[in-house]
């Protein structure tokens, strides 16, 4: 994407797009989440190690993810990470402030909001 604009990753939004990532796919480890989020935003996304190993770690500590450490298809070990049961609920409880809230926007950007 030479010529497109590169979108920034939104504040909050790094929390849903991996939830989201790891309970479409399985467990993965962090290069593969980053590869998926940059392949499904049309190469928008590209998130750096620096922003992604920190949400990682965050999300670990809250128990929304798991990770566990086995090796990559090239037999590099590395951490991969699931999504627990807490994590699931906390997607579930993402999306919907998600839509609440982009339909805010919508609204707002349309002139209909009341």
């Amino acid at each position: 994407m030479p010529n497109e604009q590169k979108a920034g990753v939104l504040q909050g939004t790094l929390d849903l797009m991996v939830l989201q990532t790891v309970a479409t796919l399985g467990p993965l480890h962090g290069y593969a989440i980053s590869a998926r989020i940059e392949h499904v935003s049309g190469g928008a996304i590209q998130l750096n190690m620096g922003s992604l190993y920190p949400g990682l770690l965050r999300l670990e500590q809250r128990g929304f993810i798991r990770a566990q450490w086995d090796r990559t298809e090239t037999n590099r070990r590395a951490r991969y990470y699931s999504i627990t049961a807490a994590g699931r609920r906390q997607l579930q409880t993402e999306k919907t402030e998600w839509a609440r809230m982009t339909a805010i926007i919508q609204a707002v950007l349309k002139g209909d909001a009341s």
